[in-house]
């Protein structure tokens, strides 16, 4: 039975936690902690969180095996935007977009 853990509204723009999202797809819990624990992003860290939330969410709801445990499906979907305003030339302004993320991560138990 599958476990998920969201991260809503995170400040990170969701193109920079994808790359990292990517690297621990389809990988088992003990591999993408380890990927993460080693790589040197912001957004490294906030995904470590979210699937070691996936992961205790597991252990604590269902009973699962932890070392059994892959990660299924993880994504980053796109979270509110913040506007700021960037003074131009001539009396001008331009919007700055300040982008978050909802980050979700789906744990499975290998072989189920």
């Amino acid at each position: 039975m599958e476990s998920r853990a969201i991260l809503r509204e995170v400040r990170i723009a969701p193109r920079k936690a994808r790359l990292v999202v990517d690297l621990v797809r389809g990988k088992s819990v003990e591999d993408a902690l380890s990927v993460l624990a080693f790589t040197s992003k912001k957004a490294a860290r906030l995904i470590e969180k979210t699937v070691r939330s996936a992961v205790a969410n597991a252990e604590d709801t269902q009973n699962i095996d932890v070392d059994k445990l892959f990660v299924k499906s993880a994504f980053v979907d796109d979270g509110p935007l913040s506007w700021r305003w960037r003074p131009r030339a001539h009396g001008r302004a331009t919007g700055i977009r300040k982008r978050t993320s909802h980050i979700t991560i789906i744990v499975d138990e290998r072989g189920a």
